[in-house]
């Protein structure tokens, strides 16, 4: 069931960016009266074997422009007249260009054109962010009240890296910080010669960060294996027929004493419970100014059966914006995206981050939106993943609408066009990229499922 709802998103959420960048497209050539002859989502063949499986799942036509549904889904294209694209369609060149052909129109229009789906998902991205951030205002972890209640809780990732349960991060590459949210924040961790100052004890420590140390976060549920707030042992919640249930354990409860020993912090209760080889356990909780004792038998699942209360009142700080303040805000939280993904081919190129381990298919994608329907985070997902799609739609490789403005600022610049010929094998390289390239990130997401990597 999980796994469907995962699915349904990241397919509902490619579904509006294909149609609004295809739109974008769409839209730019009308403008300059050029003929649309197909709008798809998806693709109506395998691509890119254009001629192969040809069939949609719906289609209709209305005006010049046939619109459908491919069967294919992973993309979408128009299909722009006196243009070759993913159809790889060259019989329509061969005549003279038309007035209402791509071919026909100046260079600077078809500029435009090849421009138009970028420029529509960046519109989108920024509008998505703008929307989160007028909707859902911020809500940030206060690092100070980290500190003053126990520290970090360091999980795998964490202690890896040298950070223990009990230390209190003080800064980061530096600089102190307000946040207990910037700390997983991959921006923090793309700098160079990132480092955490940690307090622990009396003992003042640097622990530097890994270049690569980004790659261990390509998945959402890494983000939850690297530190967390330290946490009381305070009932927030029980589960029905629970061994809290049954002995009447209550909401604010906290607990005080386990198997004899003193506990202030939940990880203290985990890490007793984890060790504990009896099938009786004995414990106190703190309800107001009352304490009460328990001596109960356990069940099978040898748990007490309750989450506890992650942040007391006071630990966080909430932040709701005006409009005015969401149009200058979601901006740049939208080219953060932007900047991010440079940041990161940077340092793959410099060979400080393993491109297999930092790439992401379809599967690692709808992982990242997880098992519940979430509306704040698809909308976040489908803001970042528009920005992500206009920043790889930009990149100058044939196929992609990159490599089209590519040819046609070379056209611009030096007053002739490359040869057909050079255009379409350069199409049939980028094409041959692309396919590759799909097949490796599926091969690598069925990897990482397999090895947990």
């Amino acid at each position: 069931m999980e796994g469907m709802i995962m699915t349904a998103q990241l397919l509902l959420s490619l579904s509006i960016l294909i149609v609004v960048h295809e739109g974008g497209h769409f839209f730019a050539a009308r403008m300059f009266n050029i003929k649309v002859e197909k709008f798809y989502l998806f693709f109506d063949f395998l691509f890119p074997m254009a001629n192969l499986l040809n069939f949609s799942l719906v289609k209709f036509k209305k005006g010049d422009t046939e619109y459908g549904i491919g069967w294919f889904p992973l993309g979408g294209y128009v299909k722009i007249a006196g243009m070759v694209d993913e159809s790889m369609d060259k019989e329509q060149l061969k005549a003279p260009a038309e007035p209402w052909e791509f071919r026909s129109k100046p260079a600077w229009q078809r500029l435009i054109v090849m421009m138009g789906g970028i420029i529509v998902n960046v519109v989108v991205g920024v509008l998505i962010f703008i929307g989160l951030v007028y909707f859902t205002g911020d809500q940030f972890i206060l690092n100070k009240y980290v500190n003053d209640h126990g520290g970090v809780q360091a999980l795998q990732l964490a202690e890896q890296l040298g950070i223990k349960t009990g230390d209190k991060i003080i800064k980061i590459n530096g600089n102190e910080f307000e946040y207990f949210d910037d700390v997983a924040k991959p921006d923090m961790l793309l700098s160079q010669n990132s480092s955490y100052t940690v307090l622990r004890g009396d003992q003042q420590l640097e622990i530097p960060i890994p270049a690569n140390f980004i790659e261990n976060f390509n998945r959402k549920e890494a983000q939850l294996n690297f530190v967390l707030p330290r946490m009381a042992p305070r009932i927030e919640g029980i589960s029905v027929g629970s061994l809290a249930d049954r002995v009447g354990l209550k909401k604010g409860d906290l607990f005080i004493e386990l198997q004899g020993q003193p506990i202030q912090f939940h990880d203290e209760l985990k890490a007793i419970m984890s060790n504990l080889k009896s099938d009786s356990i004995q414990f106190k909780v703190k309800r107001g100014e009352e304490v009460l004792s328990f001596n109960e038998r356990l069940s099978e699942s040898k748990t007490i059966g309750f989450y506890p209360l992650m942040i007391e009142e006071g630990g966080t700080k909430k932040i709701q914006y005006s409009v005015g303040e969401s149009i200058a805000i979601g901006p740049g939280r939208a080219f953060g995206v932007i900047w991010l993904q440079v940041k990161a081919f940077k340092r793959i190129f410099a060979g400080d981050i393993s491109f297999k381990k930092s790439l992401s298919g379809p599967i690692g994608m709808a992982q990242m939106y997880g098992g519940v329907w979430d509306w704040e985070r698809f909308w976040r997902m489908t803001g970042l993943l528009s920005m992500v799609l206009a920043f790889m739609n930009f990149l100058p490789i044939p196929a992609l609408d990159g490599g089209y403005v590519m040819f046609l600022l070379y056209e611009m610049i030096s007053g002739r066009e490359p040869s057909e010929k050079f255009f379409e094998n350069a199409i049939k390289v980028g094409m041959a990229i692309l396919l590759l390239l799909m097949v490796f990130v599926f091969y690598n997401d069925i990897a990482k499922l397999f090895t947990g990597g």
